[in-house]
């Protein structure tokens, strides 16, 4: 080799971790496919035959469970905080060896779980466990930004440590089920992955960055950020998850319909008529609309029980919220980072914004395939898994490969 040369791993792996997002949202959308792939198989061959569904050393459902609630959504959560948490408290960066240790701990974690699920149920557990180490490791990064900042105000980062440490003691529950099977240990480890973790920490970061882009990008807009709100929607997701974990699931309306009005007041209030205009600005407010309809739907749900002792609309709620507010957020704000930190325009073209409308339409199909009566010959939940992975691929098609090559304005990161 010359002396010239350069051989071609050192370099991809120099910009691989050149900044956090692009190993952070490149597990995301690994694990977005992988978990798609895996839950659509398991599906089709739960309802249509072609296959039996799989021998898995944890139920498959509960399966499912972890891996959407924990094992994806984080990378894009750190992929975005561990970026923004230095400027948002003007503090130091987060350190290369952090969060490429996070990472590989992270991914190696989630890849013993996948083999252990196939093969012994002990590799599972140690990949939990190492999945939990690497969690634990981002936390520590982002709270030395925290710590060594001299920001004056620090009210919403305090929020999402918090959210982080809920989530942590979510996946150590799960880890705890997977070694001692009591129902109660997992259903305390659900309700704090979903309401006091993925929840809190988007509509958090929405509080925080949804007005600011908006105000940004929209003329004589006003920047809406109620002090107030933020507490509210925290104590009624807490409220929420405390009812569903005492099977009151009768009395959540109480929660979910007020709580529903707060966030629909904040899309009235943020302007969500006048963000069509830019399209990447859009798909944010729309996510947050989504929210207030997957809510209104849990209200519903709750009164149907109330009222005729019948769960109507079983997990259509659950899902408008997975898929129509949590996963549409993501595309929307890693589209926004991704463009954005490889040097592009800040602008969603048709195909993203076909893809971003495709989640929703998802969300909706996921949410009708709960009325048996549309089951027919084939199940709308089939179609909406393999539709989800359709647009799933659509998507990090696009992007994923961004993650593993140099900026296009030959800036650093």
């Amino acid at each position: 080799m010359s002396d010239t040369a350069k051989p071609l791993h050192p370099g991809l792996w120099e910009i691989f971790t050149a900044a956090p997002h692009r190993m952070m949202f490149f597990g995301g959308v690994f694990q977005l496919v992988a978990t798609l792939v895996f839950w659509s198989a398991e599906l089709i061959g739960r309802y249509t035959g072609l296959w039996a569904p799989f021998a898995t050393t944890v139920p498959a459902t509960w399966a499912h469970a972890f891996l959407m609630l924990y094992g994806l959504f984080l990378f894009f959560i750190f992929g975005f905080l561990m970026t923004t948490y230095s400027r948002w408290l003007n503090g130091p960066l987060v350190e290369r060896a952090h969060y490429v240790t996070s990472f590989l701990l992270l991914f190696g974690g989630l890849l013993l779980f996948y083999v252990g699920l196939f093969t012994a149920r002990p590799i599972a557990v140690l990949g939990v466990g190492v999945f939990l180490l690497g969690w634990g490791v981002g936390i520590a990064a982002l709270w030395r930004v925290f710590r060594l900042s001299s920001a004056m105000d620090k009210g919403y980062e305090r929020w999402l440590n918090l959210a982080h440490v809920l989530g942590w003691l979510g996946g150590a529950l799960y880890l705890a089920w997977l070694l001692v099977p009591r129902w109660e240990l997992l259903q305390l480890s659900l309700n704090l992955g979903l309401w006091l973790f993925l929840v809190p920490v988007f509509i958090t970061v929405a509080h925080r960055m949804v007005p600011f882009f908006s105000y940004c990008a929209l003329p004589d807009y006003e920047q809406i950020q109620p002090r107030w709100s933020l507490p509210v929607i925290w104590a009624g997701l807490a409220l929420h998850a405390l009812l569903e974990y005492l099977g009151a699931t009768a009395w959540t309306f109480l929660v979910d319909l007020p709580l529903a009005a707060v966030i629909f007041w904040h899309s009235v209030a943020w302007k969500i008529g006048r963000s069509f205009t830019i399209r990447l600005l859009a798909v944010l407010h729309v996510a947050i609309f989504m929210f207030g309809i997957a809510l209104t739907l849990f209200g519903i749900r709750s009164l149907a029980v109330l009222m005729g002792g019948a769960d109507l609309l079983g997990r259509a709620p659950l899902h408008m919220l997975a898929i129509g507010f949590l996963g549409a957020m993501v595309v929307g704000m890693a589209t926004r980072v991704s463009l954005g930190h490889s040097g592009r325009e800040l602008e969603m073209d048709t195909y993203n914004w076909v893809c971003f409308w495709g989640m929703i339409a998802v969300a909706v199909l996921r949410a009708l395939s709960e009325f048996s009566v549309l089951n027919g010959v084939i199940n709308f939940n089939v179609i909406a898994a393999v539709g989800w992975l359709g647009i799933t691929i659509a998507w990090v098609a696009r992007f994923g490969p961004l993650y593993l090559r140099p900026r296009v304005d030959g800036k650093p990161g």
